[in-house]
């Protein structure tokens, strides 16, 4: 505890050069609150401080000879999920911000930072790591594992995020996004569930290869008595371990399951996962305005061809007078090509909005994934699509890092239904 009572910030310095260890070291030591735990460097000396000291804030290097940064910060949240991990380099290309928001960084800053900006960034980030340690602290409840597996999952975590991919426009890669980003983002320290709320013609068990044994509709069916063992006993498991809630096998069951119902469910699965990512059917109905209800951040998604740039640009129209918070849209162009002569410029500057992530066209690669049943992040991370894709979950990540620091009694404020009956 720091002087006055108030919670100390337990904060661990990594750099494999002594003197910037020292002088961040000095920058800290007059911060009553702040308490330096320890000193490393190397990656894996910071690993072993971190493990042993569990400190609230990790100020890592990027670069070091024996392990760098990123890959440091990754094995320092499997082991201390609830440190928040600040990057240093003496470089600021977007490349190394998205790989370092990728490893689960908080926050990037580039040598040398200031103390004003330093300081202030520790005590920001420490409220959420606060949080987060009482929240792993916490005794876990158990509930049942996937059938056949050994054991038991805790099911205490963070209430999770819910990512919805839609399109006003079929055909502009809704599915291929969301099956990828499901992937990329599962992980046993965010758990990650995908679901098909495109539910008479979903497609999502398909582009994995898996056969639909069962489906939303036998949850619907048992929404009363819904608990995570019923839940477990629906979802489908990719060998990848991504859970999956499949679409109805036949169109005509759609009616089986009502706007209400998807939502609930959808509330149920965050509190059981990290990330819920939905796929969407195109049309705006009252399943997708259920949907919406429950969504964190939209990934609005076209591609560069005149229909689609005016759907998105109706889309835009509708999420405003249905008062969905603009800051809660990701607009994603998908299947770029310089041959289509409309660049991502000329979106941006006919939308009035930014275009945050740009995925390459490559029909015969992403076409192939497809027929095979296995997405670029399984088969080809090296691939143009997927490295776009990887730098779209950069985004998003960032995107939700930056909602959570909106002040407390503002993320009480519930978001009027977009659909209610």
């Amino acid at each position: 505890m720091s002087e006055g009572g108030e919670q100390s910030i337990r904060v661990l310095i990594v750099d494999d050069f002594a003197e910037t260890r020292e002088n961040i070291r000095k920058l800290l030591q007059f911060e009553s609150d702040i308490v330096v735990v320890g000193a490393a460097r190397s990656g894996q000396e910071a690993i072993e401080i971190a493990v042993d000291s569990k400190p609230d804030i990790a100020i890592m290097d990027i670069n070091m000879a024996d392990m760098d940064g990123i890959t440091a910060t990754e094995a320092i949240l499997r082991e201390v999920p609830f440190t928040q991990v600040i990057i240093l380099s003496v470089q600021s290309e977007p490349d190394y911000m998205q790989r370092a928001m990728l490893a689960g960084a908080r926050y990037f800053m580039v040598k040398p930072p200031s103390s004003e900006e330093l300081i202030a960034t520790i005590r920001n980030l420490s409220v959420m790591a606060h949080q987060r340690r009482k929240d792993y602290e916490k005794p876990r409840q158990l509930m049942p594992a996937e059938p056949g597996a050994q054991g038991y999952v805790p099911s205490h975590r963070p209430v999770g995020k819910v990512l919805t991919f839609y399109s006003p426009k079929g055909g502009v890669g809704c599915t291929t996004l969301a099956t990828n980003l499901a992937l990329g983002l599962d992980s046993p320290d965010t758990p990650t569930v995908l679901v098909d709320g495109h539910l008479q013609f979903g497609d999502v068990s398909v582009f994995l290869n898996l056969q639909t044994k069962t489906s939303i509709s036998d949850l619907t069916a048992r929404s009363a008595e819904i608990d995570p063992e019923i839940v477990n006993d629906v979802l489908l498991v990719h060998e990848s371990g991504l859970h999956i809630l499949a679409a109805p096998p036949r169109p005509e069951m759609a009616d089986e399951v009502s706007s209400e119902q998807i939502r609930s469910i959808i509330q149920f699965l965050k509190r059981q996962f990290a990330y819920v990512v939905v796929d969407t059917a195109s049309a705006m109905d009252d399943t997708t305005l259920a949907i919406l209800d429950t969504t964190d951040l939209l990934i609005a998604i076209a591609t560069p061809e005149i229909p689609a740039i005016k759907d998105a640009r109706h889309l835009l129209d509708l999420l405003h007078i249905l008062e969905f918070p603009t800051q809660n849209v990701c607009f994603v162009l998908n299947k770029m090509d310089r041959k289509s002569g409309i660049s991502t410029e000329a979106v941006a500057e006919n939308l009035k909005r930014e275009v945050e992530a740009a995925i390459p066209l490559d029909e015969r690669v992403v076409t192939a994934s497809i027929n095979k049943g296995v997405p670029l992040l399984l088969s080809d991370r090296s691939s143009p699509q997927a490295r776009a894709m990887l730098q779209l979950m950069g985004t998003i990540k960032e995107r939700l890092v930056k909602a959570e620091e909106v002040p407390a009694e503002d993320e009480q404020k519930e978001r009027p239904r977009l659909f209610g009956r």
